[in-house]
């Protein structure tokens, strides 16, 4: 096992780096210090034969032009939060707008729009980069400096495995994600739509027509959202269910897990070229996005990005948690350390 590292572009005068992660078996990831952003994700098929697997530029020019956020750490909050702003112990938190009167992903200046410190990471058993980042008081808004360590690695098990880390100077909230697409047939211009997708969850988070959860966790059962056993994504594309209809026809919604010992929470697999990604974390809720609002906006490898060319499993809290009763905590008290480990599998049929 190994890691590299290339220069990949300079932002502001600062090189940016990108670190590739590569196991005895081929498995390859490969990420970029400009927003811990996975650029390549390499893996075989059951013919053997390795493809991308994971949506992405080949430039940094093409990172700061778009903002589908492939690949990309985000936070301090993933998601949306209605209206901005949130209470934490009596005081109201006004934060930065930057989707109409929400904010999403934790602002403007995110987790994905900054250089963080990176380290690679070599052990008998596996191999990574450690990325680290300080997100000063007051930050799109939220209070206290938070100290946030990120570690990629990658074994010889074929897992991908993120850990989160971070503590802060004051009372928070921290909800980070890391909002890979996958798309396991290797080939932008065949869209995910056939791809079975399995989550243990029995409940999902509805969604207003502005993508800001109501506060009500709907059941799953009766329609496009039980996934609890494989159902193809094209089912929640062609659902005319109002929650698939509402997000531009498909999913973008916060599937409630129900974690099972020994069991994976989620598992995507392309029939045809028989790659499969399991998934497993000690998160509250797995969103997935079937990339409803990829149109041909821009270009990968020179193919247009087609509707539905990725789906993605973002590993989080609840959305908009703070303003939900019964959505759990994201809450982080001054000087506790919040730690999360979210893992993906790389297999076949």
């Amino acid at each position: 096992m190994k890691v590299s590292e290339r220069k990949f572009g300079v932002l502001d005068g600062q090189d940016v780096t990108e670190f590739c992660m590569e196991n005895d078996n081929g498995v390859r990831v490969c990420a970029l210090d400009y927003g811990g952003i996975v650029t390549e994700t390499w893996a075989p098929g059951v013919d053997g034969s390795f493809a991308n697997v994971s949506l992405g530029f080949a430039t940094l020019d093409e990172y700061l032009a778009h903002s589908p956020y492939f690949g990309a750490l985000v936070g301090r909050i993933a998601g949306r939060i209605a209206d901005a702003r949130f209470e934490l112990d009596g005081k109201t938190y006004q934060l930065t707008k930057n989707e109409g009167e929400n904010q999403l992903h934790g602002g403007s200046n995110n987790f994905s729009k900054v250089i963080w410190d990176a380290v690679p990471l070599e052990t008998a058993n596996e191999v990574g980069v450690i990325f680290s980042h300080t997100s000063p008081d007051g930050d799109n808004g939220f209070p206290g400096n938070l100290d946030v360590r990120v570690t990629y690695t990658l074994n010889n098990d074929n897992e991908w495995k993120i850990k989160y880390e971070a503590k802060s100077d004051a009372t928070t909230v921290f909800n980070p994600t890391n909002h890979i697409y996958f798309n396991l047939a290797g080939d932008v211009s065949k869209t995910v739509l056939d791809h079975t997708l399995q989550i243990n969850s029995d409940k999902f988070v509805a969604l207003r027509h502005d993508s800001i959860p109501t506060g009500e966790l709907m059941d799953v059962a009766g329609t496009a959202f039980d996934l609890r056993a494989p159902r193809a994504i094209r089912d929640g594309a062609m659902s005319e269910h109002p929650q698939n209809v509402i997000i531009k026809n498909g999913y973008d919604h916060a599937f409630v897990l129900q974690h099972k010992e020994n069991k994976q929470d989620a598992r995507l697999v392309d029939p045809e070229s028989g790659r499969v990604v399991e998934m497993r974390t000690d998160c509250d809720s797995v969103v997935v996005y079937s990339g409803n609002q990829l149109s041909g906006k821009f270009a990968l490898d020179g193919v247009s990005v087609p509707k539905y060319a990725g789906v993605t499993m973002e590993t989080q809290g609840l959305p908009d948690a703070m303003n939900h009763d019964g959505f759990g905590s994201v809450v982080l008290p001054k000087e506790e350390l919040f730690q999360s480990e979210t893992v993906f599998t790389f297999t076949t049929m």
